[in-house]
Parts: structure tokens; sequence; C-alpha cells
């Protein structure tokens, strides 16, 4: 189990993009692992419960691990953080943030690693400015990484052997300028050859993997039901004892059993009943149906269900995501002859000219985006305004006066 925690950190911590080395205490490593997997949404109680030590939990770990691969595709994710990449790529994404279904649920699982109850609110607003203080210093450092990326595409323009990219990107340029440091590349290089032969392999054995799984979860089920089983026997061998020694017991039984019996006949007279009323009400319709048939009914029913059927395609294209959303690594090529779009993006694992995207494109969607994200901003200040005006009334002698 110690080992499984120390795999675990070593995996999360290359997924959320942090150092990680072996010296770091076993203790702050579990946390850590606890930590990222409440942050996917893991909720299984049995894995925060097991200790801080690392001395139990093989198979709770074994089983996070195996949530982990189907989840959040953990080995593709480390070959995509681990790819070489000899291209100039971006990170774009303009699909809308969905938020984890899990998220309540897990608030009750981890309470320790979360805010505590009671939090001073000028502490809140010190990490709110620190947070925007980093935000906008990520910013600057883009933008000058930008302005860079741009001079060194414009300067090399027509050099690659490519026609579809037309110039170097920075490793390609930095080759150029100390071409020693081609070993390093390839090194690199090979290292992910090996890693993508190993991913290959573990494809063809996945199959033997998940079926191993499946009886280790039969194993675990099995000793959760024979667990409820010596706790039913036990709860039961308990009730002669309380029945002997309570005389009041067995009235009380008989009274819960007389309840039971009369909120069974009460639900099988409702279920009679509704299903009576359905029917009546079926033949009712089915009556109107017929009397309004002659009066045109046909064309006014057609109508709605036309405008009906609208209605669910607009919502199911507003739902569905669209063909134009981006999302993942793409590489920046530079477009200066077009004067529609200077700079463009490419996928990285598609050569193809219609995979193509401008940068004017994505920064519109992006547009887009924001104000939407605006407007739900404003509509959710003026909710909490509106609550705290009322909280303001219910205090005597107090005087709020709105910033």
């Amino acid at each position: 189990s110690l080992d499984f925690w120390r795999l675990l950190y070593a995996l999360l911590k290359q997924i959320h993009g942090g150092k990680w080395t072996e010296s770091d205490a076993i203790d702050n490593q579990i946390r850590f692992v606890k930590s990222a997997l409440w942050y996917h949404g893991y909720g299984r109680p049995e894995l925060y419960q097991l200790p801080s030590d690392g001395s139990a939990g093989s198979r709770e770990l074994l089983l996070a691990f195996s949530w982990l691969l189907h989840r959040i595709s953990l080995l593709e994710q480390l070959l995509a953080r681990n790819r070489v990449k000899t291209g100039d790529e971006t990170s774009v994404c303009t699909c809308e943030d969905d938020v984890p279904n899990s998220q309540k649920s897990t608030t009750e699982i981890a309470p320790e690693y979360g805010l505590e109850d009671r939090i001073d609110v000028r502490y809140l607003q010190w990490l709110n400015g620190r947070l925007r203080f980093q935000w906008r210093s990520l910013h600057a450092q883009h933008q000058e990484q930008c302005k860079l990326l741009h001079k060194i595409h414009l300067f090399t323009s027509g050099s690659h052997m490519d026609q579809m990219v037309g110039h170097f990107s920075v490793t390609e340029t930095d080759l150029v300028r100390q071409p020693e440091n081609y070993r390093q590349l390839l090194q690199l290089l090979e290292s992910e050859t090996m890693q993508l032969e190993a991913f290959l392999e573990w494809k063809q054995l996945e199959p033997v993997y998940w079926q191993w799984m499946e009886t280790v979860l039969d194993n675990m089920a099995e000793e959760g039901n024979v667990c409820e089983s010596q706790d039913a026997h036990l709860e039961k061998s308990w009730l002669p004892k309380a029945t002997s020694c309570c005389p009041w017991a067995d009235s009380l039984t008989g009274q819960i059993d007389r309840l039971s019996r009369d909120l069974m006949t009460l639900r099988d007279q409702l279920h009679k009943l509704v299903t009576h009323r359905k029917a009546a009400w079926c033949e009712k319709v089915k009556t109107r149906e017929e009397e309004l048939q002659k009066e045109g009914f046909s064309a006014t029913a057609r109508k709605i269900q036309e405008s009906v059927e609208l209605k669910l395609l607009d919502l199911t294209n507003l739902c569905a995501p669209r063909k134009n959303k981006m999302h993942g690594s793409c590489r920046l090529v530079f477009r200066g002859k077009h004067p529609a779009s200077k700079m463009g993006f490419y996928r990285s694992v598609s050569k193809e000219p219609l995979s193509a995207v401008s940068a004017t494109e994505v920064i519109r969607e992006l547009q887009m985006r924001e104000a939407s994200l605006e407007r739900e901003l404003k509509q959710l200040q003026e909710e909490c305004r509106q609550r705290l005006d009322e909280i303001a009334e219910g205090l005597d002698g107090v005087i709020c006066i709105s910033p």
C-alpha cells in the first residue's frame, strides 16, 4: 500500500502540473492524493478513512487507480503532458465548463481538506486579490510570449520544408542555432517512443485488467454483504434481550406492524385510484379529440407538433457541442499572406487544411463566452444583494449602506 500511495502521488502530481520528489513526507503525499481524488469527484468514503501512515488500503488504492484510468483517462493525460513538443503549440478551449455532479457529495467526504466553517472575510478578499494579481502577471507573460513567437515565425517564414507550416518553431530555431542539442532532443524522442510502445502493449492487455477488476469488485461486494448480515444478526440477537427488559417493546412492535399494514393498504388503494382516474381522463381526451377532429383538430395539432419540434431542435443545438468548438492542444501557424487571419491554429493530430481555424474566430468565440459569463455574474451579484438586503432587514439597530 505504501508503494501504491507513492505511485498515485507521482502520477497525480504530473497531472496537476506540479513537481514531485521522493523525499516528500508520506503523510503529505497521502494528503495530496486524497485531495486530488476529492477534486476529481471520487466518492468512495472508505478511501478517505485510510490512515495517514500508508500502512493499509492497498485494495482501496487499486480501486481508486482503476477509477482514474476510466474517469479522467489518466494514461492519455500523462502521454499528452510528457509529449515532446517540436512545434509551437497552445492550449485552446472554447467549450463551456461543466460542474461535476458529485461536487455536493464530495464536500462531505473529505471535509478536512476543504475550507473551515468560520473564515474571516478579509482573508478571502486577500486571496481574491492575490489570485487577480497572479492572473494579470500570467496574462502579461503570455502576451510577451506571443510577441516573441510572432517574431520567430515572421523572420523564419518560408524556411520550413512543410508548406502548410512554412516557418520554424522555437525548438527548430534552437536546433539551427545550436546543432549540438539534437542529441538531447533525440533522447527525448526515443523516451517518448518507448512510452507509446508501452501504451500500445497496455491497450492490448487492458480487457484482461478490467476482467480482473470485476472479480475484485465482486469480492468486495460479497464481503460487504457478509458484514451487513453479521451486523443484522447481532441486532436480531439483541432484540429478545431488549424485549425481555422492556415490557412495552412488544406493544410498540405490534403498533409498528399495524401501521405498516395500513400504509401498504393505503398505497394499494391510491394506486387503484390513480389508475382509474387516468383511464377516465384518457377516455375524455379521446372523446374530445373525436369532437375536435371535425373542426380541424388535425391541422392544429400538426402546427403545434411542428412548433414543438422546432423548439426541441433549437434546444438540442444549444446543448450539443458545436463543431467549431475547440478543445485541446493546437499548433500555432503564422499566416502573413492572408489579411483576414494573421495567425492560425492547426490541430496537432491532423494536417488537413479543413481542421484549421483562425485566431480571430477563436477570439470571437471567447468574447461571446466572456459576455455570457459577465451576464451570469451580474445576475448572481443581484441575487446576493437581494439576499443581503433581506438579512439586513431582520437586524435591529443596524444600518447597512451599500457600496
